[in-house]
């Protein structure tokens, strides 16, 4: 049966044919796995492909163009999520130890539970249809389908609280306090003890949200009934700390696993920067998320939409996939460290005198080669 005159497609006239013609300019490209392929080839892959595989491609794109950039943006880590639990700590540790990050900024849990890993603790294969309320009569505590040990947590909060002893007493960042229980951990897969290493400034905005938070309550509320001051966190010493990292830079990126508080602070401290004088914005930016946009949140917005704040560059080139975490970070990390992408980099060196960030000074960057 022949086909009406309705329903015959009308013919396009050339300037249709050419936008047509521009639109198809660029195929889908079918994956293709073998025997000997690498992590880095895989993600390399999966940028000529559709969904949220092409949007990971474009993702390790940006941070290929973020590390290579001999200006040496400034890189700050946004970790938000049950990162630990889902075992990417040292997927986190070794983006440290290549050199990739340059300031880490982090919900308490986070750093807590690699506290906890570094006192020789662990974290367990789980399940997440258990009995929860037997799982409490055996001070197991569950974060989705991982177990960890209540009694092994409350000892570490007790531990996190007593190093605030040493300490002088009175307001301090979280960034002093984090480098400090650095140095009484012997870990080498610490993120915390890394970063220690290499001089990487680790910030927790939100630090008395966590078990660390439970801890200090614990000093001050022993400090207070014998008669000492304690430590507390200066929270706004933090953004002061954070803010002057980024005034001092030549630009500014940032890596987002995740979002909440992490990503907004440190798209606030590029705000703040007019505190100074200047009007600065990310450079590059990638988030790897599940968050929904629908609700006006994501965590301070997505990438584009940081834009009219001013928080990332109009001309900035920046990626978000919106896959969770514990299968996106390995994938990213991945292309990095297998494609050597921070080699040549060089390190920061921050000079502080107390509050006041006296000297901000990269090594010199050195030839690179693959």
């Amino acid at each position: 049966m022949g086909l009406s005159d309705d329903n015959v497609l009308q013919p396009l006239n050339a300037a249709n044919r050419r936008q047509k013609k521009a639109l198809f300019r660029q195929p889908v490209r079918p994956l293709a796995l073998r025997p000997n392929t690498t992590v880095a080839d895989l993600v390399e892959g999966m940028a000529g492909m559709s969904i949220q595989a092409r949007n990971i491609g474009q993702c390790a794109q940006v941070l290929e163009r973020m590390l290579k950039d001999p200006a040496r943006p400034t890189v700050f880590l946004g970790l938000a999520g049950p990162l630990i639990a889902a075992g990417l700590r040292k997927v986190i540790r070794d983006l440290i130890e290549a050199g990739v990050v340059d300031v880490v900024v982090s919900t308490g849990a986070i750093l807590y539970q690699d506290i906890y890993q570094a006192r020789g603790f662990r974290h367990y294969q789980g399940d997440v249809d258990a009995d929860d309320s037997a799982l409490r009569d055996l001070y197991i505590d569950r974060i989705y389908d991982t177990y960890v040990d209540e009694e092994k947590f409350w000892d570490t909060d007790v531990w996190c609280g007593e190093l605030a002893n040493e300490l002088p007493p009175g307001p301090t960042s979280s960034r002093a306090y984090l480098d400090f229980v650095a140095s009484r951990l012997e870990d080498d897969e610490s993120i915390l003890v890394t970063c220690r290493k290499h001089g990487v400034p680790v910030f927790c905005p939100a630090l008395n949200d966590s078990s660390i938070g439970i801890g200090l309550t614990h000093h001050r509320h022993l400090a207070h009934r014998e008669g000492r001051t304690p430590l507390a966190i200066d929270s706004i010493r933090d953004n002061y700390e954070l803010t002057q990292i980024v005034v001092q830079s030549n630009m500014t990126s940032a890596i987002y696993i995740a979002g909440g508080v992490p990503k907004n602070y440190i798209n606030d401290s590029v705000v703040m920067s007019y505190i100074f004088g200047l009007e600065r914005g990310h450079e590059y930016a990638v988030q790897v998320t599940t968050a929904v946009t629908a609700d006006g949140g994501l965590s301070s917005s997505t990438l584009s939409e940081a834009r009219s704040w001013g928080k990332i560059k109009k001309e900035a080139k920046f990626a978000m996939a919106w896959v969770e975490p514990s299968v996106a970070l390995p994938l990213l990390a991945g292309y990095v460290l297998q494609r050597n992408l921070a080699k040549g980099r060089g390190r920061l060196h921050l000079t502080w005198d107390g509050e006041i960030l006296r000297e901000l000074r990269a090594d010199p960057r050195k030839h690179r080669g693959r």
